[in-house]
């Protein structure tokens, strides 16, 4: 289990790491998270976790999609997971591993083109993440994978699915405005300034090049996100290209 994912004095140790299981299981099965799942994860009764449920319910946490349905993570929920975690809670370090070794193939390949060493960059953030991918450089916008964003079950819904290409249509000018200066950005949910009724995330990493000081390369995906690793992928994509370009 993970540390603490975000400080509320009035939470649990065993809140905490509920709703950590939660994130994480709703990542890989996209169906909201029931009690009797969780009651043989952390060996207590159905009753036990939904009694926990109901806190981190009021706490705003999580959310019943449905009656009698499991929870699910609210964007509050993730930002206090998202704000805490660290390189020891990411998945397996030898799965990330050979995937950044194989950004940093793709990548240098084509080191001696900008626009070739982008693109494969953000084609590679398309195959390990099934996300839709994205950088800009300059004026140019580099886009990959719309059908990987638009076959997941969150945006099979036409709400969506509305939400998302506006975000898409307004991305660019929106990221001269805003110019994230972190070295990692993550905007979840309602936290875009546009599409906040999206459901969707936005994981960007700033990095420098002699075509733009604002240049960005990252991932728009479903709130439900494997966060530590996605968020790592993105970050050393981001550096690769710094060091390539």
């Amino acid at each position: 289990m993970s540390a603490k994912i975000c400080y509320n004095e009035s939470m649990t140790e065993r809140q905490i790491q509920i709703l950590a299981a939660i994130i994480e299981q709703y990542a890989e099965i996209a169906v909201p998270v029931g009690s009797v799942t969780l009651a043989k994860l952390f060996n207590v009764s159905s009753a036990t976790i939904r009694a926990e449920m109901v806190k981190l319910e009021e706490l705003g946490f999580i959310t019943q999609p449905h009656t009698s349905a499991g929870r699910i993570p609210t964007d509050q929920g993730y930002r206090c997971y998202v704000n805490s975690l660290t390189e020891s809670h990411d998945a397996n370090p030898m799965l990330l591993d050979r995937s950044a070794r194989a950004i940093d193939a793709r990548v240098n390949t084509h080191g001696d083109r900008a626009d070739r060493a982008i693109r494969s960059a953000v084609d590679s953030l398309v195959d390990l993440t099934q996300n839709l991918g994205l950088a800009t450089i300059g004026d140019e916008l580099y886009l990959g994978g719309i059908g990987n964003l638009f076959s997941q079950p969150e945006f099979m819904q036409g709400n969506h699915a509305q939400g998302v290409a506006r975000l898409l249509d307004n991305l660019e000018p929106w990221l001269r405005e805003a110019a994230p200066n972190e070295p990692l950005n993550v905007f979840i949910g309602s936290e875009n300034p546009i599409g906040r009724t999206s459901g969707a995330t936005l994981i960007i990493s700033r990095f420098s090049s002699p075509y733009s000081d604002k240049s960005y390369i990252g991932v728009l995906g479903p709130t439900r996100q494997s966060y530590g690793r996605v968020m790592r992928l993105v970050r050393h994509a981001g550096a690769m290209l710094e060091e390539v370009l």
